[in-house]
């Protein structure tokens, strides 16, 4: 190969595996994020993977460059991490499989062993292309004079390519055609660059990585029941429906249900329900409610039932869930909904709306965006609400552990003047806010008011309740180490042998 034609097929060949490194990565996340959602340590562990392999990547490509420095044998690595990549999500599918084994169970052996596991798959791919940049160096260097500015005109391109590697999945392959085809695409990328130093003859390991983009992916986890999944730009979405005729709505990791629909009630014995126990803390009509974390609108439905006079903002990050809300939940049974297809703390900071009541239920159980737990949203949440007012939380807990319900509840504290925690099911604690302070014989008596069928959930509520101190340090936008907090409380919970459960609370169909 003369020169000239040998640096451009370098410099593609660059180009082409920065893409590949950095859109793997990307990818991987959405591989993930079904079955151990997206949180901080997720991507930390994830990203922490990638570096370690890209590292090894660099020193073990220079040490093969220089003593094998042959075009072809480059070509080779990188046309074998195309192969690598390819196999991903095919080869992945069983230890994801084990990981929700593990999450019906809580224990931590089978998800850390399975999370670790799908993590090294990464790193086969992502080490060879480590290897490339240095490896590429080596051949295009000629002498000392200009190895500044090859080394800086290469890595320059595989910085380009790797740019491209994290919006092009992330903006257009992903959610045009999901998870296991944009694995494909960019094996069959990678496959398509190692061509520029093998030869055209080698096309053919890309055209057989293209064919099996005709592979249907199917149900990325087959539970039975699976009625809807799709990827949105957020998250992994399913919705199942039960032989009893309830359909639920799982996210990511689905260790949580985030909303659920019957036929014939719109009480559903879980979480939700219990929501619907607060109005009559306010002492008038309710009228105006914003429900941060509307999902596909279980709440806002049954507030419609049971209080039709409120305006219901409801307000949810992801516009793909409102749509399942609307074709499988029911979401426009209620006439007063107006659904905002936004992030919860933008729509309380941009909105000059008062409300009697805010529903915080944006906390994708077990993990609560740390954004969503501060002193400063709950400060903002504060100057939303009408003298008078009530914010309701759904904070996940385990029986015993009461730690993020302490910390959380402990920072609402520290900008309203009460509040009060109801462990309303053995996963589930509902935090109170409340603008003016009630003393017990005044709440209990508010509480005998309300509609008849949520009698017991008012009962209920006038029992356990029990007031929450301010207690330790608040958290802020600085500070809030949620991820470590909730990881121990999981962990632990694990380890003593405890199974997630579905709780139901006593209601009157």
């Amino acid at each position: 190969m003369n020169e000239r034609p040998r640096r451009l097929a370098l410099a593609a060949l660059v180009f082409g595996a920065g893409i590949g490194a950095l859109a793997t990565e990307i990818t991987a996340s959405r591989l993930l994020a079904p079955y151990f959602g997206s949180s901080t340590i997720v991507w930390a562990n994830l990203i922490g993977i990638v570096l370690a392999a890209l590292a090894l990547g660099y020193w073990l490509g220079g040490r093969i460059a220089d003593r094998r420095p042959q075009p072809t044998l480059l070509g080779f690595i990188v046309l074998a991490a195309a192969v690598c990549v390819a196999v991903v999500p095919f080869v992945a599918k069983p230890f994801l499989d084990l990981t929700v084994e593990g999450l019906d169970s809580a224990s931590a052996g089978a998800i850390v062993g399975s999370f670790l596991a799908v993590l090294l798959l990464l790193t086969p791919p992502v080490l060879m292309l480590g290897m490339v940049s240095p490896f590429a160096i080596r051949l295009a260097v000629e002498s000392v004079e200009t190895a500044g500015a090859v080394a800086g005109r290469l890595y320059a391109l595989s910085t380009a390519g790797s740019l491209v590697g994290v919006f092009l999945p992330a903006l257009v392959l992903i959610p045009a055609i999901g998870t296991q085809r944009t694995f494909l695409v960019v094996a069959c990328l990678l496959a398509i660059s190692s061509c520029f130093l093998l030869g055209p003859r080698y096309l053919v390991v890309a055209a057989a990585v293209a064919g099996l983009v005709a592979v249907p992916p199917g149900a990325v986890k087959g539970e039975a029941g699976l009625i809807h999944e799709e990827t949105s730009f957020h998250q992994y979405i399913q919705v199942v429906e039960r032989p009893d005729g309830r359909r639920l709505l799982h996210l990511n990791e689905g260790v949580a249900v985030h909303s659920v629909w019957r036929a014939d009630s719109v009480l559903t014995g879980g979480v939700w329900d219990a929501f619907l126990a607060v109005p009559p803390l306010l002492d008038r009509p309710l009228q105006r409610v914003a429900i941060l974390g509307n999902a596909a609108g279980t709440t806002a439905r049954a507030l419609g039932v049971y209080y039709p006079d409120a305006e219901i903002d409801g307000v949810e990050i992801d516009a793909a869930v409102s749509g399942v809300g609307r074709t499988y939940f029911g979401m426009d049974d209620n006439p007063r909904l107006r659904v905002h297809d936004v992030d919860a703390r933008p729509f309380l900071r941009a909105t000059d709306e008062r409300y009697d009541l805010i529903v915080v239920d944006a906390y994708h159980q077990p993990y609560v965006p740390f954004y969503l737990a501060t002193r400063e949203f709950f400060r903002l949440v504060r100057e939303r609400l009408r003298p008078g007012g009530v914010v309701a939380l759904n904070v996940a807990a385990v029986p015993d552990d009461k730690r993020l319900v302490r910390a959380i509840g402990g920072t609402l504290a520290a900008e309203v003047p009460q509040v009060l925690e109801w462990p309303a099911l053995r996963f589930n604690t509902i935090v109170l806010g409340l603008v003016d302070p009630l003393e017990p014989a005044e709440l209990e008596r508010r509480l005998e008011d309300g509609p008849e069928d949520l009698e017991p959930l008012r009962e209920l509520l006038a029992r356990d309740v029990r007031q929450l101190e301010a207690s330790g340090r608040p958290w802020t936008d600085d500070h809030a180490p949620v991820e470590w907090l909730t990881d121990r409380m999981i962990v632990s919970y694990a380890v003593e042998g405890g199974r997630l459960e579905e709780d139901y609370l006593p209601t009157r169909p």
